[in-house]
């Protein structure tokens, strides 16, 4: 499901950004960061949904539009090394041979 909205995010932020509309991306990126940096009080806690948002803009956006975002690049990049390894990570099953039934042992 996640992975559905951030291409249409992404798809999305590229058409504003081939029509000329890439300052109605940075006002909502900005609106973004301003309501995150209202939900907290200390040092803002980014959702996967916040990471998904900043980074179908980011990816659309150049590069000089992105200055002033509350994430760097480099955390950008750091984001989607992990969505790769979570995507590629094999859930962890239990070592050993299985438990046989009860009716088996009796």
């Amino acid at each position: 499901m996640l992975r559905i909205l951030y291409r249409f995010l992404t798809s999305m932020a590229r058409l504003a950004v081939r029509s000329g509309r890439s300052k109605d991306l940075e006002i909502i990126v900005l609106r973004h960061q301003l309501a995150v940096l209202n939900r907290q009080t200390d040092r803002p806690q980014l959702g996967a949904d916040d990471r998904t948002l900043l980074g179908a803009i980011a990816q659309a956006l150049p590069r000089s539009l992105r200055v002033g975002w509350l994430v760097t690049p480099d955390t950008l990049l750091r984001w989607h090394r992990r969505r790769v390894a979570r995507h590629w990570t094999q859930p962890e099953r239990p070592s050993g041979r299985p438990s046989t039934a009860i009716a088996l042992r009796l």
